[in-house]
């Protein structure tokens, strides 16, 4: 099932059979775009990026759901579930499994998503859905989050819409295949990373920043978090992490004596603190928000600086980030 076009690689964190993911699998399909799913079989919500080192884990070619869900449009689609992490599917997608099991396939940009509720603030250290764009980042590939900040799934289809539209705006962006993957060669000299600990009076980057954030996200230094709620009005919103705080999030069962007390984690409530271009506050106010983030973290030779991460913050007039308007 060759074509000349890069494929989508689609995961996500709620497993494979999760409506998010049946959705965004059926639009993208819709619209004509190739798709390649390595998604968990089970769900692994709030797994950050934990792997499961030398277990054994099953992949499964899921030909039922490409007939259950009626994928049969032009655009090839293919749908893989591996029993592990989200960060699992990407690791073994990447790093030689969709090589092996399909071969004619060329990743060109990685999704994961539509999750089933908000990943804002520093939902981005916990969520599943985060840790696979990000260890997709880290294998050189570009890699956008998606989630629907509502828990209750009406309504999940502007995500879903959403989604779609970045892709759409993406890909004009990007080579035919990622230019990246596995990181054949590295340049540590690159305009885009940082040169910490030396501090740069004149950053390689500043005659043109735009470029530069371009380049990052096609190698996998930075990678795109979207939230969408249910009141979205259309609208978008570049963003940075807000501050959000879980409230009365440990319930306990009391233990009769001589018994092991019972914890349980879940916010009672959610609140967060105002800040400026907060991926919150964007939600809250009606916009998709769209954060540009950093891959590696702080220190590490691939680091964004902070004033090219400012630059990655700019909107353009219709709100999206403005180093998405380029296309030279």
């Amino acid at each position: 099932m060759p074509t000349d076009e890069g494929w989508l690689v689609l995961t996500n964190d709620d497993g494979i059979e999760a409506p998010g993911f049946e959705m965004l699998v059926k639009s993208l399909h819709a619209a004509g775009h190739p798709v390649v799913s390595f998604a968990p079989k089970s769900n692994h919500s709030a797994a950050g990026m934990r792997i499961q080192l030398g277990s054994p884990m099953p992949l499964r070619e899921r030909h039922d759901l490409v007939e259950a869900w009626e994928l049969t449009g032009d655009a090839p689609v293919r749908l893989f579930e591996l029993d592990g992490t989200p960060c699992d599917t990407m690791i073994v997608a990447l790093d030689g499994g969709l090589a092996h099991v399909a071969p004619d396939i060329n990743p060109r940009l990685v999704v994961s998503g539509v999750n089933l509720g908000p990943n804002l603030s520093q939902d981005s250290y916990h969520s599943g859905t985060m840790g696979a764009a990000r260890e997709a980042g880290l294998y050189g590939m570009p890699a956008v989050a998606s989630s629907y900040t509502s828990f209750e799934p009406r309504g999940m289809q502007k995500a879903v819409d959403a989604t779609v539209m970045l892709v759409e705006r993406l890909l004009p962006l990007l080579p035919d295949s990622a230019v990246n993957l596995r990181r054949p060669t590295v340049d540590l000299n690159a305009a885009h990373v940082s040169s910490w600990p030396h501090e740069a009076l004149d950053p390689a980057w500043s005659a043109d920043p735009a470029g530069a954030i371009l380049t990052a996200f096609q190698h996998g230094e930075v990678m795109l978090n979207l939230n969408v709620g249910p009141d979205w009005d259309g609208s978008w919103k570049s963003t940075r992490l807000g501050t959000r705080w879980y409230r009365d999030a440990v319930s306990f069962d009391d233990a009769e004596q001589g018994d092991v007390a019972t914890f349980r984690i879940g916010a009672a409530s959610i609140d967060h603190s105002v800040v400026e271009g907060g991926d919150c506050d964007a939600v809250d106010a009606g916009a998709a928000s769209l954060s540009s983030l950093p891959t590696w973290p702080a220190t590490h030779p691939f680091a964004i600086e902070e004033a090219l991460l400012a630059q990655a913050l700019l909107p353009g007039e219709d709100g999206w980030p403005l180093w998405l308007a380029r296309q030279d």
